[in-house]
């Protein structure tokens, strides 16, 4: 599909259908006009009194009045200036989400820039060609000006990008996909690098992630249940109802369809001597379901930025050109942070269920680590071992970004965001979430299967078939490493989800 941009009205799954899927995308007429509008009333005010951004230098520097023709210098200048990034390479997925949403921005017209300059940042995308940005560089206001003055740079035909898994420099790959370098006009320069688009289609993508991954998780939670001899009784509708958070009632309710009419769970509900479960096990979707409602925050607030006119100054309808903060990335570091926080306690919850599953002491009639032959085997013992490495950096990720502000530019910008770390970290964690959710999966398998000739539910059932189309059942010690990477490759994808819910129905 083409993704018709419009400067409003773009979603999450736009930007996971360009970043990811490679979905080309295109201006339409409506963000043409807003932007040749705009873009007179700059030209207009190029010929007056000194405006920022327009006719003066930047940041510390907007003292300065720049001769018009000085102008065009001025820009090339700021994005050569800027595009000083270090380290090493973002990925691909987060540049083009990058690219596509500084387009999205200047499409509304209130930046100022000329139509041809978002529709050089779309063809960037759509020919494949994706600017080299270094980690690097952005504190979050005034946006990430780093990492997009790296795109800019490719614009203009400088610097590298990659091309089918080659890195070239930028007037190459321009020249191989047929198009011209873009020589920048008045504001163009700081059009282009002032917003917060780094941020936001890194925290888009982990939205989406992270929705996925606490299905799963919901998932992997009900096979430990299954596993551990445990109850469903504590995640029953009038329990649950007593304390209605949106995502505690989202969770227990696919708790209570995973494991409806599961063997495994009957086997023991009139006669287990146990009063109730461990936390670890009781309070799966109080935790799971308060990160599902931190999630809806973070989405709310993202959904929000993709409806926003994020650049500095603003060209307005009436004529002006004001300056405002709107490029400071508070709303976005605050949400990636408090997410960061969620995930990571639902990966901790879910390392101390592996663990349960692995003690014999606990387990409830399992062998020491699901070992074959305890031992002489080791079983799954180093998977939890893994499972809490990941949990214990996930910790330490866990610490917000958004309160670490240090000055920039002569104190003139003497409060940043530090959104872009808030973010970066945001993706570790939730690729450490999934690797965590993988062992889980991995543990609770064999533990269901060495509950025969006991069988799970419908649902468990469907997720525990899937892992074994990839993964080897019960057994002698094997290499294992490979198997966590099959069982993480599944959760990746969405067919593991799409199987359970041909058991169950859609699960939230």
């Amino acid at each position: 599909m083409t993704i018709s941009l419009d400067g409003p009205g773009v979603t999450i799954a736009d930007v996971v259908a360009v970043a990811r899927n490679h979905e080309p995308a295109t201006l339409t007429d409506g963000a043409t006009a807003r932007m040749t509008v705009a873009r007179d009333i700059v030209e207009t005010l190029a010929e007056g009194d000194p405006t920022y951004g327009v006719s003066t230098g930047f940041g510390a520097l907007a003292t300065i009045t720049i001769a018009p023709e000085r102008r065009a210098d001025l820009q090339a200048s700021l994005v050569r200036s800027h595009a000083a990034g270090m380290g090493p390479t973002i990925e691909q997925e987060a540049v083009r989400a990058m690219v596509f949403l500084r387009a999205r921005t200047l499409a509304l017209g209130n930046s100022g820039a000329r139509p041809i300059v978002a529709e050089g940042l779309l063809n960037l995308i759509n020919a494949g060609i994706t600017p080299i940005v270094p980690e690097h560089g952005s504190l979050g206001a005034s946006g990430d000006l780093a990492p997009l003055a790296h795109a800019a740079l490719a614009l203009m035909g400088e610097g590298e990008v990659e091309v089918n898994g080659a890195v070239v420099h930028a007037s190459e790959a321009l020249a191989t996909a047929g198009l011209s370098p873009v020589t920048l006009a008045d504001k163009e320069g700081l059009a282009l690098t002032n917003g917060t688009d780094g941020i936001l289609g890194m925290l888009c993508l982990a939205c989406h992630d992270a929705g996925r991954l606490l299905t799963q998780a919901d998932i992997t939670a009900a096979m430990t249940v299954e596993g551990l001899l445990a109850t469903d009784r504590a995640f029953a509708a009038d329990l649950i109802a007593l304390r209605p958070h949106p995502g505690q009632t989202a969770s227990a309710a696919n708790l209570r369809s995973l494991l409806a009419g599961s063997p495994i769970v009957a086997s023991h509900r009139d006669d287990d001597l146990r009063v109730q479960d461990a936390y670890s096990i009781r309070c799966t979707p109080q935790v799971n379901g308060a990160a599902r409602d931190t999630l809806a925050f973070a989405t709310t607030t993202a959904t929000t930025e993709l409806a926003s006119a994020i650049d500095n100054p603003m060209v307005l309808p009436d004529g002006r050109v004001e300056s405002c903060g709107n490029f400071h990335g508070a709303p976005l570091g605050f949400a990636a942070d408090f997410l960061t926080i969620a995930l990571a306690e639902v990966g901790a919850v879910a390392e101390r269920r592996i663990d349960r599953l692995l003690d014999h002491t606990r387990s409830h009639g399992l062998p020491p680590f699901l070992a074959d032959d305890p031992g002489v085997d080791s079983g799954m013992m180093i998977g939890q071992y893994t499972a809490a490495a990941m949990c214990a950096e996930n910790r330490r990720l866990a610490a917000p970004a958004s309160v670490d502000s240090l000055p920039t530019s002569g104190m003139q910008e003497d409060h940043v965001s530090m959104a872009w770390g808030a973010v970066r970290k945001l993706r570790r964690v939730v690729d450490n979430l999934r690797r965590i959710l993988a062992v889980e999966m991995t543990v609770s398998a064999r533990a269901i299967d060495l509950r025969q000739p006991l069988l799970p539910a419908a649902g468990t059932g469907a997720a525990l078939a899937t892992l074994r189309s990839e993964v080897a059942g019960p057994g002698p010690d094997r290499f294992l490493a490979p198997e966590l990477a099959r069982a993480e490759k599944l959760l990746v994808s969405e067919g593991l989800t799409a199987t359970v819910e041909m058991e169950t129905g859609p699960l939230a």
